[in-house]
């Protein structure tokens, strides 16, 4: 009895670590900074997650297709930051960084953290849009009287998309992030 228990939990070790098809990397690094006033001492807790994540795979050269050393493809690594700062008990959590550029049409816009969400500021300062987070990561998008969704794509572009009740179509436009 105790070797077929023992036998049956080899075996669902050895599939768990037998199927794994991606490098994953993660780096957490935590930052505390001590405050005081004349209401106390206050600590300041900024966790900033790195998570870089690359899929496996495996480059077939035509000569050597059937050794078993077959080089590593050469697979994009996805980056995703997330940086949470704890401030007397209360959690902000920041998807990016405090100050980004994005490029849309030709014009340059900076989208910068606020307390609610993000302020989308528009070239030459004439207006600025409001982006509000809603329960399911996209974005509420207003600026003057439009109002859209909006999200950010796995590149790190923020996506709008605009519905227009006279032709019954969403548009979409894409602010491609400035590198």
């Amino acid at each position: 009895m105790k070797t077929t228990i023992l036998g049956m939990l080899a075996v669902v070790f050895t599939l768990n670590i037998q199927a794994q098809n991606k490098n994953v990397q993660t780096e957490v690094k935590t930052t505390v900074t001590t405050v005081k006033d004349s209401q106390g001492e206050k600590k300041l807790v900024k966790s900033e997650v790195t998570r870089e994540e690359q899929k496996v795979g495996v480059e077939e050269e035509k000569e050597k297709a059937e050794t078993k050393n077959i080089p590593m493809a050469n697979n994009p690594v996805e980056v995703t930051k997330a940086t949470a700062i704890n401030n007397g008990g209360e959690t902000k959590v920041v998807d990016i960084e405090r100050k980004t550029y994005y490029i849309n049409n030709g014009k340059r816009y900076e989208l910068t953290s606020d307390e609610g969400g993000y302020i989308m500021k528009m070239p030459e300062g004439r207006y600025n849009a409001v982006l509000r987070k809603t329960s399911n990561n996209n974005y509420i998008y207003y600026n003057k009287n439009k109002y859209a969704i909006g999200y950010f794509d796995s590149e790190g572009n923020f996506v709008l998309e605009t519905y227009n009740t006279k032709s019954d179509k969403v548009s979409v436009e894409k602010y491609l992030i400035a590198k």
